[in-house]
């Protein structure tokens, strides 16, 4: 299993971070997704590392931006 944390731009509420989860949890080898809104970390668990472009791509159509990654 491999942990990564993303820091993403734009949340502000609960239903923010249902959107985040639903869309980085329907990755392919996704495990496990924590999403901490005060700090705008994603925890994402996974069965092997995960491109960096597909994270960004599912933040995206979440409605939210990926930082620096």
């Amino acid at each position: 299993m491999v942990t990564t944390t993303y820091q993403v731009q734009g949340m502000t509420c609960g239903h923010c971070v249902n959107s985040v989860s639903t869309e980085v949890g329907a990755l392919a080898g996704v495990t496990d997704v924590q999403v901490d809104l005060a700090s705008g970390q994603v925890t994402v668990t996974s069965e092997s590392p995960l491109d960096t472009d597909a994270v960004r791509a599912a933040v995206d159509e979440a409605g939210y931006d990926l930082v620096g990654a």
